[in-house]
């Protein structure tokens, strides 16, 4: 079973009211205990669930027995109102006990008057650690790797690699590869800690060692490393520089978060919201969701200006404002369904422009047999509820417009979007929205314009 899901075993809503009943009824060392016997991924669920002025209360009793992993599974808005309630020596402790690349996401986005303030209260070497981890972009590997690995000359023998890791004080908690480099520095290959071990001692490491491992480059985008560890099924990757030396190893379970990120920050952005606001206030939330219904306003009144060419028609056959709705919502469901699969596809590199042609024939024909279907279906009920067999042919023939237009905006829209460098998940639903409205009721009210008038 999984961190995430023991947690939500253990942290209940019954757990999670006994904890703020003990605070609000100052019982203190009861809400510390109920607390403290969670893990650290129960911790951060708790601290998420309760209201703000609770947790300041709950980080005010941990203070300096916080667990530094609570911080790295919060959320981005809860860490940094528990990072308010922390001192720069507190702060300090805790990116002290985390991996590099945990500490350096922690600090990133502190103030840099205190995150200096931080970093001044580190080691020499420590802060060192952490300055060279932000130097890196955000999105890059550089900035996923840990530097703590276990590196050995090629020169050595499986015996004297035994005999170093068994000493050596400084070694990662969990090893899987060991990594062989030149006296350079630069990557020679690696060694599975089983084969390692299953190995004689007199034996040179460069016998058993595997020369043809995947590496990624210290500047790599961090999409690039999650789909790396999952078409190469891998358990940990080494980080290397533009001359192959090696520089640290970024291991599954940060290629996890970034998955789980990339897939939340697509399905938010497809819901028009560039951030996940569940944590943030009220004002926040209206800035962050305000722009795209901006967005959505504008796109709108589009719509509108078209149905306003046939308000004529729309006086003299009441049936069209009835229906013209009908039509626009089927053309926009299908079209999601179909900027949803294109969207995935990019984003998990299936779909490219070698087999692009082949994904939009397959959606038009598929948006104009399901028009079809549902032309036929509406058709007969409007001709049973209007008895005009004209109309029911108008809003069938529409439908079938629509659908068709869905689909191949649905594959045209997300992939002009990456052609041009914008994500397709931040605005494909909009333009989308947008082109089967107005198509929609063009079809809709120009063909009852022609044929019913």
């Amino acid at each position: 079973m999984s961190v995430e899901s023991d947690a939500l075993e253990e942290v209940t809503p019954e757990l999670v009211r006994r904890i703020a009943e003990a605070l609000a009824e100052d019982r203190k060392d009861e809400a510390r205990h109920l607390l403290g016997e969670l893990s650290a991924v129960g911790q951060a669920a708790v601290l998420e669930q309760v209201s703000e002025p609770e947790r300041d209360a709950l980080v005010a009793l941990l203070r300096r027995d916080l667990d530094p992993e609570v911080l790295t599974e919060l959320d981005e808005d809860v860490r940094d109102d528990v990072l308010e309630q922390l001192d720069s020596k507190e702060i300090a402790a805790a990116a002290r006990k985390l991996e590099t690349d945990d500490a350096a996401s922690l600090l990133e986005d502190l103030p840099e008057e205190e995150r200096e303030e931080v970093l001044a209260e580190l080691t020499a070497e420590e802060r060192e650690e952490i300055e060279k981890a932000l130097a890196y972009p955000e999105d890059s590997a550089g900035r996923m790797m840990q530097r703590s690995l276990v590196k050995v000359p090629q020169s050595w023998s499986v015996g004297r690699v035994i005999d170093y890791c068994r000493e050596a004080d400084e070694l990662p908690e969990d090893v899987y590869d060991l990594f062989v480099v030149d006296r350079s520095g630069r990557l020679k290959g690696s060694v599975p800690l089983g084969r390692l071990v299953r190995t004689k001692r007199p034996v040179p490491i460069t016998d058993i060692v595997d020369p043809d491992i995947p590496s990624v480059v210290v500047t790599a985008d961090k999409e690039h490393v999650a789909h790396l560890f999952r078409d190469q099924n891998l358990v940990s990757c080494p980080v290397v520089d533009d001359r192959r030396r090696l520089l640290g190893v970024i291991m599954v379970d940060d290629v996890v978060d970034v998955i789980d990120e990339e897939a939340e920050e697509d399905l938010l952005k497809m819901g028009g919201v560039g951030h996940d606001d569940m944590h943030a206030n009220t004002v926040r939330t209206v800035q962050l969701r305000g722009l795209w219904l901006a967005v959505n306003l504008l796109t709108a009144v589009i719509a509108s200006l078209v149905i306003g060419q046939f308000e004529g028609a729309i006086e003299k056959i009441v049936a069209l404002a009835v229906l013209m709705p009908i039509v626009a919502s089927m053309g926009g469901n299908a079209g999601t369904q179909t900027v949803t699969v294109a969207v995935r596809a990019l984003a998990m590199g299936e779909l490219t422009a070698a087999n692009a042609l082949r994904f939009i024939a397959k959606e038009i024909a598929v948006g104009g047999l399901n028009g079809f279907i549902f032309a036929i279906i509406m058709g007969v009920a409007v001709v049973t509820w209007y008895h005009d067999w004209r109309l029911g042919a108008v809003i069938g023939a529409a439908m079938i417009c629509n659908l068709v237009a869905a689909a191949l905006a649905g594959t045209l829209i997300p992939l002009g979007l990456e052609k041009l460098g914008v994500d397709p998940a931040v605005s494909s639903t909009v333009f989308l929205t947008t082109v089967t409205d107005v198509i929609g009721f063009l079809a809709f009210l120009g063909l009852a314009t022609l044929f019913l008038l």
